[in-house]
């Protein structure tokens, strides 16, 4: 355990104060990535919450006044006002001098100090769970005793230390800062998409919860998280969650700014610090395993390119190719990210596909009432964005809309299937009628030669409906992502499948109930051998099937895994909807669910040679309405 020096910046560094232009910021933090010695997160959380809270929470800063006072605490026990010059033109925000940071900083490390006797612990090498649960603690039992779910700036120290106010992930940052004050550098962030803890030990295998999560009425702090992973909930991300290093640490600081002023209205120079630090950070190698942070920097480049980078379209691929190769596909966001930029920009056959394939990464979960951020998630897309963008395909004519594609009515069928496998052997349903009436008003736009289209198949098991487990993640990839649209040369296999018939051309070429001969020959067939109208039809299907060969040849192909969405398979491809048979059949609590939880691995062997059904572990809770 070595001794933090208390000189957090060096001579240099400090004569960029006073900070007052993003570029002084960036050159700041570039000069602190540049060390060999690890960042202090405690000082750049202050710095960064510092400029947030004075450009978002302090109107009369924004309305120009003459003198501002910015109100502070320099010591435990007494509030001292602090003036603020005017921001001058040339200037982004109102001075931020080295004295009031430095006086927040040493604040901090007092409050950590004076309450953790590391010798009550003997001195270790490593932090262990006592010592993590202590911090953890002390910046506890300094907040006020409220929660503070959806508020915003609350997630750096400088709320903390000016206001005792904390959200969820600013509590993990702060026990981390305050067990690197301690000199302890082995604990470090976990981070899921909506949940932290910290891991800590020789080989970082130990594991610690030390924050709230939800309304903050279970503390779990001190705990391990092996029970959420077990539960398999969306939370946890199957125990896959970016694993962050010191660096990594500052991407996700800096990843936390929020610009909101009001609920329509961001600071643009709050925006424009933090697009820039992450760039800062995506340079020097600190984003390549931080999906979220890529989504984040992504959607600031939308809405603000900055020149010579890369566009926002390959930031959003970039953050779905780490999570599915550093994280199983265990991340659902990544996706939500890129669908919500095609929404926006009226591209919606590639936002059904993201959101399709956003289903895929949540199917491998099972459901929670801890899950429910992800859950409002995909209500929003399921009842607003998709029977939005039906809306508007629906109201044209146009031979291109996506009414008339029947790879998009896979990718909606794909995107309820996932929802629907979520929902197995969880112990709350997820669909009730709210999602039921979308659904039906949504397919009921598609025409049934387009739904009669696309080659469904299911698994033995989901079609006899009885129990399965769900597969891992990295194994759903393979049969439910639809086939590529390809054609190349014509195999003498490919020409067999076109069918040496008259029924089997027929019915390839149109895909629609054969009428007669005479209606596809045309009226013009003078009588002949049957011999030469087969010729004729093969001939004239060869040609035709290099024309169109997305309609003829590659025919969207979807593989089902959900119970309830495979007991629809027929009444989906009918050529007559029954949509009140589609809702009964989504909203009813399948076969898996009636016993709530399913026993997997060793529970359910352990069922077995007790006799008892490894669905039955206990009764399901309905949800309330």
């Amino acid at each position: 355990m070595g001794k933090r020096n208390m000189d957090a910046l060096s001579e240099e560094e400090k004569r960029l104060f006073p900070l007052k232009t993003v570029t002084s910021v960036v050159s700041l933090f570039e000069s602190i990535l540049k060390r060999t010695t690890e960042p202090d997160l405690a000082l750049l959380s202050i710095i960064v919450g510092c400029i947030e809270n004075t450009l978002t929470c302090n109107q009369q800063i924004l309305s120009g006044a003459k003198s501002t006072v910015l109100t502070t605490t320099v010591d435990e026990t007494s509030e001292k006002p602090l003036a603020i010059p005017p921001v001058r033109k040339e200037d982004d925000f109102p001075e931020i001098e080295w004295p009031i940071v430095e006086a927040l900083y040493v604040k901090f490390r007092a409050v950590i100090k004076s309450s953790v006797d590391v010798t009550q612990y003997g001195c270790p090498e490593f932090a262990t769970r006592e010592l993590v649960k202590r911090v953890s603690d002390v910046i506890w039992n300094t907040l006020t005793r409220s929660y503070y779910k959806d508020r915003a700036h609350l997630q750096s120290l400088y709320s903390y230390l000016t206001g005792n106010k904390l959200d969820c992930f600013g509590v993990a940052l702060a026990v981390v800062a305050g067990c690197q004050v301690l000199g302890f550098n082995d604990v470090h962030l976990a981070l899921s998409e909506d949940h932290a803890w910290v891991i800590f030990g020789l080989e970082g295998k130990e594991t610690a919860e030390v924050t709230w999560h939800g309304k903050g009425n279970e503390d779990k702090r001190g705990q391990p998280v092996d029970a959420g992973i077990q539960a398999r909930s969306w939370l946890y991300v199957s125990g896959n969650p970016v694993i962050c290093s010191r660096f990594t640490e500052v991407a996700s600081l800096v990843s936390s700014i929020n610009p909101s002023i009001t609920a329509t209205t961001d600071s643009l120079e709050v925006a424009s610090m933090q697009q820039s630090l992450l760039w800062v950070l995506y340079d020097t190698g600190h984003l390549t395993r931080y999906p979220m942070a890529l989504g984040n920097l992504a959607d600031l480049e939308e809405l603000s390119p900055t020149p010579g980078r890369c566009h926002c379209g390959q930031l959003f691929s970039q953050a779905i190719e780490v999570a599915r190769r550093c994280y199983g596909n265990s991340h659902v966001y990544p996706y939500t990210y890129q669908g919500g930029y095609f929404y926006r920009n009226r591209m919606y056959k590639e936002a059904l596909e993201s959101w399709a394939n956003a289903a895929d990464a949540i199917r491998s979960y099972n459901y929670s009432r801890e899950d429910e951020e992800i859950y409002k998630e995909f209500l929003e897309i399921a009842n607003e964005l998709i029977p939005f963008v039906m809306k508007v395909e629906g109201s044209g004519h146009s031979a291109r809309s996506i009414l008339k594609d029947s790879e998009c009515f896979a990718h909606l069928l794909r995107f309820y299937d996932g929802i629907c496998q979520w929902e197995e052997g969880s112990c709350t349903p997820v669909l009730h009628i709210g999602w039921a009436k979308p659904l039906v008003n949504t397919i009921s736009k598609f025409d049934s030669q387009v739904r009669r289209h696309v080659v469904i198949s299911c698994s033995e098991v989901a079609e006899e409906d009885t129990p399965v487990t769900k597969p891992p993640a990295k194994e759903q990839e393979k049969e439910e992502r639809l086939v590529d649209s390809h054609v190349g040369d014509k195999t003498a296999d490919q020409k067999a499948w076109l069918g040496s018939t008259v029924l089997a051309a027929l019915t390839d070429l149109c895909g629609r109930t054969v009428l007669s001969p005479a209606f596809f020959l045309g009226p013009d067939t003078k009588t002949g051998s049957y011999t030469q109208a087969i010729h004729s039809l093969n001939i004239s299907g060869t040609a035709a099937s290099t024309d169109s060969p997305v309609k003829i040849v590659n025919k969207p192909k979807l593989y089902l895994r959900s119970h309830k969405m495979a007991g629809l398979k027929d009444l989906l491809l009918s050529e007559k909807l029954n949509t009140h048979a589609i809702s009964l059949q989504l909203t009813a609590q399948s076969q898996v669910q009636l016993g709530g939880r399913k026993l997997r691995g060793e529970e359910a062997k352990d069922a077995k040679q007790e006799g008892r059904d490894a669905n039955l572990s206990r009764p399901k809770r309905t949800r309330k309405e």
